[in-house]
């Protein structure tokens, strides 16, 4: 009978164990937490590709500013220097003009100089046949041209008061003349001089603002493309962000549906234990009855007592190496990290927090959160030999100070702790950087 209930308690228990493991939740759910980081993945190069495009874009929005500004220089300039070159053509019109009333004047005056010449001959041949100054008559007839003569007439102190009067008004009105003549055909060469310059520098402008206008319109090109790329890597980043939602929301379902089973399996454990209970209480009063037993209660207790553990098992110590598993590749190493509550849930930890929390995980208390670090690790267990060590151990490592680092033995020359490369892992220390950095130090908690 006794062999009749241990085999319907291990049946029970059997049964219990099935139905309290979910492997199919947990391996789609460790998918769908494996897409959501691909996914996140995927958003950091897209994000990071749209600060690309944004720093781009802001370049380029810069450089176009400045060859807006530039173009507007330089069309300030083609204008002002198209005014300047018009105000240089109308001077030119207005100085050809005065140069040839100056040539009307100059031709008038020529004719007034030959009649005043035709004048003062008749007065010299006067003055000679009535006998007067001979010295007159050869400073007329030696001189070379009406001008000269009347330099050399009026050196000449024996020329009467009149004929003087005569001779200085015409010379001043010769000076007059080429002064003017002079200074009209010097502006006027300085005008043309001016004009050709400013049409070189128009075409030079033109031609500058040509090769500007080019350079925006290629800028404003690229600026477009940016655009585009900006605009389709959004896209992309919110088409990810929907996915990395929608995953989000199946998880949290799926983490539901699994805490749903594992409480509609804890009460299907219950009453099948009850039930098994009452089956084994029958079936010892049954035999009880056959046997004539004077103690037919007996028999129920001891069914009870073989039934009574329902529950799952309390965690062991020895479960600490494998309990961080599930933050393999999926957690990240922070320098005093691990000691809030939202670093754990976002696995961020330092070595020696993750010895805490892991040791947490199976029952045992190694002190403050807050305050946990390698050296308070060293002490809290009992010191054995590197010879003796076995899997759950601590085991120290000499990294930037002595026991800078510290890890959980897992058998075979390996360890699990926090890395600062990798995070959450399992490394050799049996051979390379941490056969090396090992110091023989192993704690037993």
């Amino acid at each position: 009978m006794k062999k009749k209930m241990l085999l319907l308690n291990t049946t029970v228990l059997l049964g219990l164990g099935g139905v309290l493991s979910t492997p199919a939740y947990a391996s789609t759910i460790q998918d769908m937490e494996s897409q959501k980081s691909q996914i996140q993945n995927q958003r950091q190069d897209v994000q990071s590709n749209i600060k690309a495009a944004s720093d781009e874009l802001t370049r380029l929005q810069a450089e176009q500013d400045q060859m807006k500004a530039q173009l507007e220089r330089l069309t300030l300039a083609e204008e002002e220097n198209n005014q300047k070159a018009q105000k240089t053509e109308a001077d030119i019109k207005e100085t050809s003009k005065q140069v040839d009333q100056l040539e009307k004047e100059i031709k008038l005056l020529q004719e007034k100089l030959k009649k005043r010449n035709d004048i003062l001959k008749d007065r010299a041949r006067s003055m000679q046949e009535s006998g007067g100054n001979v010295e007159y008559l050869q400073v007329l007839l030696g001189s070379s041209s009406f001008g000269d003569f009347v330099d050399r007439a009026l050196a000449v102190s024996t020329i009467v008061d009149a004929d003087r009067g005569i001779l200085k008004e015409t010379k001043n009105m010769q000076d007059e003349l080429k002064t003017k003549q002079a200074d009209v055909k010097s502006k006027l060469a300085s005008l043309e001089d001016m004009k050709a310059e400013l049409d070189e520098m128009t075409v030079q402008l033109a031609a500058q603002k040509k090769q500007k206008d080019a350079l925006a319109k290629e800028l404003k090109d690229k600026e477009a493309k940016n655009e585009e790329l900006k605009a389709s890597l959004q896209s992309k980043d919110s088409s990810l962000a929907n996915e990395q939602s929608t995953l989000e929301q199946n998880i949290k379902d799926q983490k539901a549906a699994e805490e749903a089973a594992r409480k509609a399996a804890e009460q299907a454990a219950k009453e099948a234990a009850k039930k098994a209970a009452e089956q084994a209480q029958k079936a010892a009063a049954e035999a009880a009855e056959k046997a004539d037993s004077p103690s037919p209660k007996a028999a129920p207790k001891a069914s009870s007592n073989d039934v009574a553990p329902t529950s799952a098992p309390a965690p062991k110590a020895s479960n600490v190496v494998t309990v961080g598993n599930r933050w393999i590749g999926n957690s990240a190493y922070v320098f005093g990290g691990g000691r809030s509550q939202s670093d754990i849930n976002h696995g961020l930890f330092d070595c020696s927090s993750f010895v805490h929390w892991a040791y947490s995980q199976v029952g045992v208390n190694l002190g403050p959160l807050g305050s946990v670090s390698t050296e308070t690790l060293k002490h809290a267990g009992t010191q054995v030999s590197s010879s003796q060590i076995q899997p759950g151990d601590l085991v120290f490592f000499d990294t930037y100070k002595k026991d800078g680092h510290v890890g959980i033995y897992v058998g075979g020359g390996k360890f699990i702790g926090a890395q600062s490369s990798t995070g959450v892992a399992i490394a050799n220390m049996s051979s390379g950087y941490w056969k090396q950095k090992f110091n023989g130090r192993v704690v037993r908690i």
